[in-house]
């Protein structure tokens, strides 16, 4: 496991940080948003650093599938299945707050569209 000592979310990881978690496993974790952007907004977070989706590679399809799939399960247990987002962001241009890959799981109320450029 590489964990990033100034890393927030590595920190949260090690148990240094506090947070919510929703799931703890070896390779991932979810936990709650700090700063919810709606009734349910979840972050899974692969625990291996990686800084963002840039930096994905094709021996990376396994963890980002897991990702993926575990999304949908927390979003089931959550009530929100019949409507969620899942968003990362990558760079602070791209609006990534903290650099180390991570989904959002947002839903429980209606969603505006997001314009595309």
């Amino acid at each position: 496991m590489s964990l990033h000592p100034d890393c927030l979310f590595c920190r949260i990881i090690a148990g240094e940080e506090p947070a919510e978690f929703v799931v703890q496993r070896d390779d991932i974790v979810v936990f709650k948003d700090k700063f919810p952007r709606a009734p349910v907004h979840l972050l899974v977070v692969p625990v291996a650093h990686l800084d963002s989706a840039h930096e994905l590679r094709a021996d990376h399809r396994d963890l980002l599938a897991e990702c993926f799939a575990l999304a949908q399960q927390v979003a089931t247990e959550s009530g929100i299945a019949e409507g969620y987002r899942i968003v990362t962001n990558i760079g602070r241009g791209g609006g990534q707050a903290i650099p180390h890959l991570h989904f959002h799981v947002v839903g429980g109320k209606q969603l505006g569209y997001v314009d595309g450029a």
